[in-house]
């Protein structure tokens, strides 16, 4: 099989990333392998320095230091969203073949060694906490997003499952933009779930859908409403995450019909955050696109007067985000284990 755009096949028995997006993936320091994308983001780097954690400690109780962000589908993506800070403009392929990716033993190995890599620099900062660097060698919490829509990579329920049989992990994240309902149904029917499941949310309609998150199928709006039906049924903790853009999703006028969507998806969570005026989305926004933290709470606010289902649990000023909590379907927010929830 030949892939244009941003992978080639070789003669290697995996996919591989195209040796010039390679180049430029690890100037912005990032870990390749295969097709399998590791980063330090920018709060594991502020953690070492003891200068603040990520709203996921925050929020959920998530160790920042110890949080391994990657993505088994580094260059694959079923949408080109216009907020996305990621080097989209290099996704094209739109699916991955079952037979040509690496299993999940062969990505973590690899990418534990990349991030390990990134991670020795660090101890050369004389403001570094050697004891965090030390701990944040061994993993105990997967973010399993980064570039790429994970759910494209056919082997993620043994992915997930292989996270959660280490040692010391002590809980896996997902995040989803909606294209692969099958696959979620898949993560459920083989016991795979993750310990808490994102679903992007950033339109209550279809004309919104395709203007802010640019998707290449026809049928996208119906994959991503299956996607919000099965969250109101998987037996895990489920979140909606919702990135306002000043001019195309955060009219007032949209809040019922948000509303609506949230009511149906029953999740445990809703983060409302700003988009962020960083990365690759600055050649398709302006700084003038993010919201102001005072105007997140508003359109938090407002979703909390159509209903008393949602109350706000807690915010992060520095992220511009607001956390909703169902009070109708209640889960300890802290989260001490991977194990399961209703």
């Amino acid at each position: 099989m030949s892939c244009s755009g941003e992978t080639v096949e070789t003669d290697n028995e995996f996919i591989q990333i195209k040796p010039v997006i390679l180049n430029q993936l690890k100037k912005a320091k990032y870990g390749v392998s295969d097709h399998s994308t590791v980063e330090l983001c920018h709060w594991t780097k502020k953690s070492f320095r003891n200068e603040g954690d990520c709203y996921k400690h925050k929020f959920y109780g998530i160790s920042t230091h110890r949080c391994m962000e990657f993505s088994p589908a580094g260059m694959f993506c079923e949408n080109r969203c216009v907020y996305c800070w990621r080097p989209m403009e290099f996704y094209s392929a739109m699916k991955m073949p079952p037979e040509k990716v690496a299993p999940p033993e062969v990505i973590l190995s690899n990418l534990m060694e990349e991030r390990e890599r990134l991670i020795m620099g660090h101890y050369g900062d004389v403001k570094s906490d050697r004891k965090k660097i030390d701990e944040s060698l061994l993993p105990s919490h997967y973010a399993i997003s980064l570039s790429g829509e994970p759910t494209m990579y056919p082997q993620l329920p043994e992915l997930i499952k292989y996270l959660k049989q280490l040692p010391a992990t002590k809980s896996v994240f997902l995040v989803t933009n909606g294209q692969e309902p099958e696959m979620l149904e898949r993560l459920q029917d083989e016991d795979a779930l993750p310990t808490q499941l994102y679903l992007s949310t950033n339109a209550p309609n279809e004309e919104v859908f395709r203007l802010v998150n640019r998707p290449k199928y026809k049928d996208a709006w119906e994959r991503w409403n299956s996607s919000l039906d099965l969250l109101s049924r998987l037996n895990t903790r489920t979140v909606l995450r919702v990135t306002l853009i000043r001019g195309y999703n955060n009219n007032d006028q949209l809040i019922p019909e948000y509303y609506r969507l949230f009511n149906h998806g029953n999740v445990h969570f809703i983060e409302i955050k700003s988009y962020m005026h960083i990365g690759r989305s600055t050649n398709r926004l302006e700084r003038s696109d993010m919201l102001d933290m005072s105007e997140v709470r508003h359109f938090a606010n407002a979703l909390i007067r159509e209903d008393e289902m949602y109350s706000v649990m807690d915010e992060s000023e520095i992220s511009r985000i607001v956390v909703l909590q169902n009070q109708k379907r209640v889960t300890n927010r802290w989260i001490s284990s991977y194990s399961n929830t209703n």
